[in-house]
């Protein structure tokens, strides 16, 4: 009996998860935990040059969010580029750039030098996330690809807590402890050689580019791994790629604008509450040491907030998962800024960590399947880098918050901008178990209509 033929991405999708789907989601996801590893040590370092150097709250809130904006620059053009030049290609560089970056700036010696090192080091870091989440997506089998995007998320509580155990045990021992702890960070540089070496690149990028072999050699090697016989798949249509611009086009204006609010409430409040909470525990009485520990542990909820967003993602869809979980880290925001005692300050935080980590594994999972293979890296790239001038702007606001009414405006505000994202998660398109591919017929005509006015140009 004769196979029929199948698409190259019909045979990713029935491929139960493999040994390689394994390889590729924890090699995506070791520089994901070392990235989260580096935006983790920052609230560290800035606790302690706060009684080092003695810096005013302006210039720790600017330490705080220079990062970030490197990051919404290298998010959108890392989309770009991802789109251009291939997932893993742009993967890798990015890792070597903040890497680098990061090792450089553990020898600042002035704000200054530090604020120039933190602005590279958010240039490598926010291109890398949605081009990893982006790669993964397009391997993983449809059925399961949500759980496995948040598994991958989850790496970044790894590297959280990492960082946490970092700042606990290295920040505080000497005043050189923070530059120690930099210098760890630096690890990135060494392992972008093995992500260049080890990962595959995107099969559906392959063929957008007319590079049929390769992309035939990483199928084969995903079949292999699930003991599946290869079948013949018929030549890819060329698609040609419509730009930036079709992420506002009439098929894809609902679904960006809610993308991109949801992404600018989520980062606003996960970086004004995670990046100032070391040093807001400190002004609240706390010793720095202390103030750590409790980190530490908040941190560690980020861990069964993944896990159960994992379960649920597959199990209630993309949609209501992220939704739910937003209105639970409101909910734990609300109640942090009524937290007044060590153990209720405790509780609240793990509830506020729950929440807002399972958020964000189902904003990863749901991001990528929005838009079609040849927009998919720019329109997850895009929407990363607006979400980025948020994580600018919140540890910038939180001083004034703290002047106007202390931790509980703060934290109100948090609550706030959790309650937003969740009303806009109604406007993105739900996509459990389908082939990402398998777009709305406006996405289809958009990217059709871009080919034959490419064809007729030409």
């Amino acid at each position: 009996m004769t196979v029929p033929p199948l698409p190259r991405a019909e045979r990713l999708d029935r491929l139960p998860f493999t040994r390689e789907h394994g390889r590729l989601v924890v090699g995506s996801g070791l520089g994901w935990a070392l990235d989260a590893m580096d935006v983790g040590l920052i609230s560290f370092v800035m606790a302690a040059l706060a009684v080092q150097w003695q810096l005013s709250p302006t210039e720790l809130s600017w330490i705080g969010s220079i990062g970030f904006v490197g990051m919404a620059l290298g998010a959108t053009l890392g989309g770009l580029l991802a789109d251009r030049y291939g997932r893993r290609q742009v993967f890798a560089t990015t890792l070597l750039i903040f890497g680098l970056a990061t090792g450089a700036a553990a020898l600042s010696w002035s704000v200054g030098a530090l604020l120039v090192f933190r602005f590279l080091i958010g240039l490598g870091l926010g291109a890398e996330l949605p081009v990893a989440s982006t790669l993964v997506s397009e391997f993983a089998p449809a059925r399961v690809r949500g759980r496995v995007v948040v598994l991958l998320e989850a790496f970044w509580a790894v590297g959280w807590t990492l960082s946490a155990l970092i700042g606990y045990f290295v920040v505080p021992r000497s005043d050189d402890g923070w530059r120690w702890a930099l210098a760890i960070g630096a690890l990135p540089a060494l392992y972008a050689v093995v992500v260049r070496r080890g990962l595959p690149e995107s099969v559906r990028y392959l063929e957008a580019r007319g590079r049929v072999e390769e992309a035939e050699a990483a199928v084969r090697r995903f079949e292999r791994a699930a003991g599946v016989a290869a079948v013949e798949s018929p030549l890819p249509r060329p698609v040609h790629s419509p730009g930036p611009r079709a992420l506002w086009a009439v098929g894809s204006r609902l679904r960006t604008a809610s993308l991109w609010i949801v992404w600018f409430s989520v980062n606003f409040a996960y970086y004004g509450a995670f990046i100032w909470l070391p040093t807001l525990l400190v002004a609240q009485g706390f010793s720095l040491v202390r103030s750590f520990g409790f980190t530490l542990v908040i941190t560690l909820a980020q861990l069964p907030g993944y896990a159960v967003a994992a379960f649920l993602i597959e199990k209630w869809g993309r949609r209501p998962t992220l939704a739910v979980f937003l209105v639970g880290s409101a909910a734990g925001a609300g109640m942090f800024a009524q937290a007044d005692g060590e153990a209720t300050v405790l509780v609240t935080g793990m509830v506020l960590s729950f929440f807002n980590l399972g958020a964000w594994g189902a904003l990863y999972a749901v991001t990528p399947e929005v838009y079609p293979t040849v927009l998919r890296a720019t329109g997850a790239g895009a929407a990363a880098g607006f979400g980025r001038l948020a994580s600018i702007a919140a540890p910038l606001c939180v001083p004034p918050l703290l002047d106007a009414g202390g931790t509980g405006l703060v934290f109100g505000t948090f609550a706030a901008f959790f309650l937003l994202g969740a009303l806009a998660t109604w406007g993105l398109p739900e996509r459990r178990g389908r082939a990402l591919d398998d777009e709305p017929p406006a996405a289809e005509d958009l990217v059709s209509a871009a080919g034959r006015e490419h064809d007729q140009g030409a």
